[in-house]
């Protein structure tokens, strides 16, 4: 036995787990294409956490749907929102890389104002510094 009966339960451990089952039933249950992403196939899964949840959603709401997938049921739209973190987590990660990469070739905190429809420089900064302080451990 390797786990600790008498331990508390590690809290990133059981999200991670939780992650990857909500990831597995919507990619069992609302794909019928092959996955893209090589690990994908490795893992037996078919779907990346923003696709999952873009076809459960588009599913619930009544949206095309993959060929001979189920209904959207409440246990799929639980794997759904299981999901959103990590897909916010993605989001921030790359708009974080997309500004540093911005920055470093020299556009102004004006510009890149501008491209996210913020109204200030100022706005923008702060928006940078936030994901930052989101990404910090």
């Amino acid at each position: 036995m390797t786990e600790n009966p008498f331990a508390a339960p590690d809290p990133e451990q059981n999200r991670s787990w939780r992650e990857f089952a909500a990831l597995q039933r919507i990619s069992e249950r609302h794909s019928a294409a092959p996955p893209a992403n090589p690990w994908l196939d490795q893992l037996g899964l078919t779907l990346e956490p923003v696709e999952a949840v873009e076809r459960v959603v588009r599913g619930a709401a009544g949206g095309p749907a993959a060929e001979g997938a189920p209904a959207v049921d409440t246990d799929d739209l639980v794997a759904a929102l299981t999901l959103v973190p990590r897909v916010r987590a993605g989001v921030d990660e790359l708009e974080m890389g997309l500004l540093q990469l911005a920055r470093g070739r020299g556009l102004t905190w004006q510009q890149i104002a501008f491209g996210l429809g913020l109204g200030t420089p100022q706005a923008a900064r702060q928006r940078y510094e936030r994901l930052v302080g989101r990404a910090a451990p």
